[in-house]
């Protein structure tokens, strides 16, 4: 297991149309301007943690896909132990992954290249892809764009995902919204919409 004990685990079990996609929020923050994004990310994070409660109640899947940063021989649980050893522990510990979550490996901006999540949407019969994380103008935007000519919809948790630069981030939310048709919501409105678990 990730990160929580046994009784916190995700027990999600049913397909579902939706899958729920935390980027890049496994951080040690140990990168160049990485604390340009403290401020958004410590309000972000309660949004994430929100709409990851809320797909939890619903039965849609939950998928992580984080940065690699050269660690190729890293494994979930030591990029967990990574993060939880950097600079915001408090950013990382209310999103540590559970072992029923999906967890990708990437090496680029975007979540489907060189990473599985391709073949992961298709298995479960994924129809809409729901993001949150960072960073809003690079890898959130990336992976929408190759959501999008995969023929997905796609929702973009507007207070759940975090911009490097403010006004670079807006941009790029207008830019998913017009050319790519994304949803861009905020996390009370994504977890209204979900329907309760089958019984």
């Amino acid at each position: 297991m990730y990160g929580y004990p046994e009784g916190e685990r995700s027990t999600v079990q049913s397909p579902a149309k939706r899958l729920l996609l935390i980027v890049d929020m496994l951080s040690d923050y140990e990168f160049p301007d990485a604390e340009r994004l403290f401020d958004a990310a410590e309000t972000a994070v309660g949004h994430i943690r929100e709409a990851r409660d809320g797909a939890d109640r619903s039965g849609v899947v939950v998928a992580y896909a984080n940065d690699i940063h050269e660690h190729w021989h890293s494994s979930p649980e030591e990029r967990c132990a990574r993060a939880l050893e950097g600079r915001k522990p408090d950013l990382v510990r209310p999103l540590l992954p559970r072992g029923s979550d999906a967890f990708l490996h990437k090496g680029q901006h975007s979540a489907f290249y060189g990473t599985p999540l391709a073949h992961l949407l298709h298995e479960e019969g994924i129809e809409e892809v729901v993001l949150a994380g960072q960073v809003t103008e690079q890898c959130i935007l990336y992976t929408a764009l190759d959501a999008h000519v995969r023929h997905y919809a796609i929702t973009v948790l507007e207070d759940a995902v975090i911009p490097l630069d403010e006004e670079l981030g807006r941009a790029a939310l207008r830019m998913m919204e017009r050319n790519m048709g994304a949803q861009v919501i905020p996390t009370a409105r994504f977890s209204r919409s979900l329907p309760p678990r089958p019984a």
